[in-house]
């Protein structure tokens, strides 16, 4: 049986103090297996490492010295649009998550986590579920519901029901995989579905058309 591959992750962070713990504490997990290929304290050295390096992870501070994650993670997607960004920041503010995941972010996570979360975040994020900080997630789902709900709600309509019944799942943080099995669909049908969704609600990333969807929706009394 072959060896599972590892994640491979990219740093980017202007502390080297930080990424030294990061990488200390990600060297330690064995399953999945998570390496460090590379590391940056600046956006600039972030999106020249991220092309050259081609990550499948970027753990991505908000502030830096040349400017904003968020920039950062806007220039790694659109050179590299496979590449899933999640912040790692140290402010809890509904607006940065808000901007992480209108940046395209997988998902917002803060310096104060664990490291057994750390790493099951980043297990989870490989897999292709989205994340947030889940003292941010209500927080932030509130402030997503007060922003264009009208073209919400036309977007959402123009859905066929299949294409609901995905983007729900996707809401719930499914896989692709798992989405198929839910409802007897194949990998590529899932696909498929998937791309129509996103063209159709004008998103890029799995996390946004979940940010949508959940916007969009009424709340649970």
């Amino acid at each position: 049986m072959n060896a599972r591959p590892p994640v491979r992750i990219l740093l980017v962070d202007d502390s080297e103090l930080v990424r030294r713990g990061i990488k200390a504490v990600l060297a330690t997990h064995a399953h999945p297996p998570i390496r460090v290929i590379g590391e940056a304290g600046t956006v600039a050295a972030a999106v020249t490492e991220c092309a050259r390096l081609k990550p499948d992870i970027v753990l991505l501070d908000i502030r830096l010295p040349d400017g904003s994650g968020f920039e950062a993670c806007r220039q790694i997607l659109q050179q590299q649009p496979d590449v899933r960004v999640v912040v790692l920041s140290s402010f809890s503010n509904d607006n940065f998550v808000y901007d992480a995941i209108a940046s395209g972010a997988y998902g917002y996570l803060m310096k104060e986590i664990d490291p057994a979360g750390l790493v099951q975040a980043i297990a989870d994020v490989a897999e292709g579920k989205s994340i947030l900080d889940p003292d941010a997630t209500a927080r932030v789902m509130r402030l997503l519901r007060t922003q264009t709900a009208t073209a919400s709600n036309e977007a959402l309509a123009s859905l066929s029901p299949q294409e609901r019944r995905v983007l729900a799942l996707v809401a719930e943080g499914k896989t692709n995989k798992e989405i198929g099995e839910r409802l007897d669909l194949s990998d590529n049908t899932v696909k498929n579905y998937l791309g129509s969704v996103f063209e159709k609600l004008q998103v890029k990333r799995r996390s946004q058309a979940a940010a949508f969807y959940v916007q969009s929706s009424p709340p649970k009394t």
